[in-house]
């Protein structure tokens, strides 16, 4: 099988297997009884982006919080998340993009920020449809919708009110605004997917807001830190979760991101005879062109620029995702926010010269292939700074 086969297939047994060894690990998850009612929670609304402007949507149903956040604070496992997932359904109806949504029923679920209670019909039984994105958590279970009845109340905080009511107020601005106003990532996502920020409203497929909202917040906070005084040593700082290592060194000088990621040989991902490594990065400029590394970047960078806008100072990152065999769910983009969160809340460990902080990252990685992939190191070798002719 060649290296990318998967990330190309995600479940639709391109390489022959009778079964996909990922999608039937969420059927045994499954446990849920396949009906043609719904009656429970909605904690979210999820909009699909296959055959964009014309897209299908609706609410998701699950009793229980499908907001990640949630799921770190209570450390839940792989198995856990995924017994969640198998289990969620996902409603759709047909909408049309770059339009306001139509049903006012979806807005006030994803306008709240506590689940609403709701009465679903479904047109047939739903079906186990697991699509695999890399950005998204997978949803295991689907049904077209035919009536759609939303029981409580939305429980809306003033702040997400006002904003949302200001129909002035650009879309960039309001993430920016709510996000300070500390309305987590998934409510704000949430928000702007179902067409409830800016000017000129319209719904967003869930994948790309997702994004966009890390890359919004990212871009603001940038502005701030690019402004700070520079670290003055260099330190390194890791986390691990849900199979995900991350690996973040600050080294003294101009703000510059760079993230390399690696998927261990044998790994979902991954090839079978060796790790499959990409990278990519930037500098103060804003970005301009999309990530070939996708969501996981702008997640990995949020979590960074958070904790330099906290420390007061700007820096040259690295950051290393090491992706082990036994992330055999794609969980989303979510992961990759929280373990750079949880690498940036750890301590510091302090370094005398490049040479030393590399000999520690091989270690720890189990090769020095990364190297090769990393710009940001070359440069610091080969580019003379003004500071070193005095």
């Amino acid at each position: 099988m060649k290296a990318n086969l998967c990330i190309e297939c995600k479940g639709r047994r391109f390489c022959g297997l009778a079964e996909c060894p990922i999608t039937k690990r969420f059927y045994a998850g499954l446990k849920t009884k396949v009906s043609k009612e719904y009656m429970g929670q909605s904690p979210s609304v999820f909009i699909g982006s296959r055959n964009y402007p014309s897209v299908s949507g609706g609410p998701l149903m699950v009793g229980e919080s499908d907001n990640p956040e949630h799921w770190v604070r209570k450390n839940y496992s792989i198995d856990d998340i995924v017994d969640i997932r198998a289990g969620t359904i996902r409603g759709n109806s047909q909408f049309t993009g770059k339009q306001p949504l139509p049903d006012s029923h979806l807005q006030e679920i994803a306008l709240s920020k506590t689940p609403l209670d709701v009465e679903v019909a479904f047109v047939k039984p739903v079906s186990f449809d697991l699509r695999f994105d890399g950005i998204l958590a997978p949803v295991g279970l689907s049904g077209y919708i035919e009536k759609l009845d939303v029981i409580d109340n939305a429980s809306v905080p003033v702040v997400v009110d006002k904003i949302t009511s200001d129909t002035d107020l650009k879309a960039n601005n309001a993430v920016i605004e709510l996000y300070k106003s500390g309305i987590d990532h998934h409510y704000i996502t949430q928000l702007l997917t179902s067409g409830q920020l800016g000017v000129n409203r319209h719904i967003v497929p869930t994948r790309w807001g997702i994004t966009a909202v890390d890359d919004t917040i990212s871009n603001a906070l940038k502005k701030e830190v690019i402004k700070n005084p520079q670290v003055t040593g260099i330190t390194m700082l890791t986390a691990f979760l849900h199979a995900n290592r991350i690996i973040c060194i600050l080294f003294p000088g101009e703000f510059r991101f760079e993230m390399i990621e690696i998927w261990n040989k044998g790994s979902m991902w991954g090839g079978g005879m060796e790790d499959t490594i990409i990278a990519d990065s930037e500098g103060e400029k804003r970005k301009a062109n999309y990530s070939p590394i996708s969501g996981a970047y702008y997640s990995a960078r949020l979590a960074v620029l958070e904790y330099l806008r906290s420390i007061r100072r700007s820096a040259s990152v690295l950051v290393v995702r090491q992706v082990s065999q036994d992330y055999w769910a794609p969980l989303g983009t979510w992961v990759i926010r929280e373990a750079s969160r949880k690498a940036m809340d750890s301590s510091p460990i302090s370094f005398e010269d490049n040479t030393a902080v590399e000999r520690e990252v091989t270690e720890l990685l189990g090769s020095e292939k990364w190297k090769e992939y990393s710009r940001l190191l070359l440069d610091m070798k080969t580019q003379k700074k003004l500071s070193d002719f005095f």
